[in-house]
């Protein structure tokens, strides 16, 4: 009974939210870290991203893991992170020895990335139609 409410809750907390169904709701498990645009962290362009995005403090974005562009999580999809609030704009890209793997940007507050620390999270995104 316990389970069959969660899901029911959980629905219609993603449907309040912006999901127009949860047919196509796609969700995994990963590891969820925390970045920042400190230099320390980055190349000698800490602002800008894989796909060539300016990212500024306060935006609520993610890095994934090039294992989970092949499942749909590509540029610009939105993603819902469990234990979070609202929804998380893809836009960069993590090094090819990650899987399963999203880095959670915090702009240029590296003290809330630290206490972020490494998490197991779901996270939940909307499939791609199919054809």
């Amino acid at each position: 009974m316990k389970i069959v409410l969660y899901f029911i809750s959980l629905t219609i907390v993603m449907c309040l939210t912006g999901c127009e169904s949860d047919q196509n709701l796609t969700s995994m498990e990963v590891t969820a870290t925390a970045y920042t645009s400190s230099p320390g962290e980055t190349d000698s362009t800490p602002f800008l991203a894989a796909w060539g995005d300016t990212l500024k403090p306060g935006m609520k974005t993610i890095a994934v893991s090039r294992d989970l562009l092949k499942l749909g999580l590509s540029h610009n999809k939105k993603v819902k992170i469990e234990g979070l609030e609202g929804s998380y704009i893809i836009l960069d890209k993590m090094n090819k020895r990650w899987k399963k793997k999203i880095d959670i940007y915090m702009g240029t507050d590296v003290k809330k990335a630290r206490e972020w620390g490494k998490k197991q999270v779901t996270i939940y995104w909307e499939a791609d139609a199919k054809p």
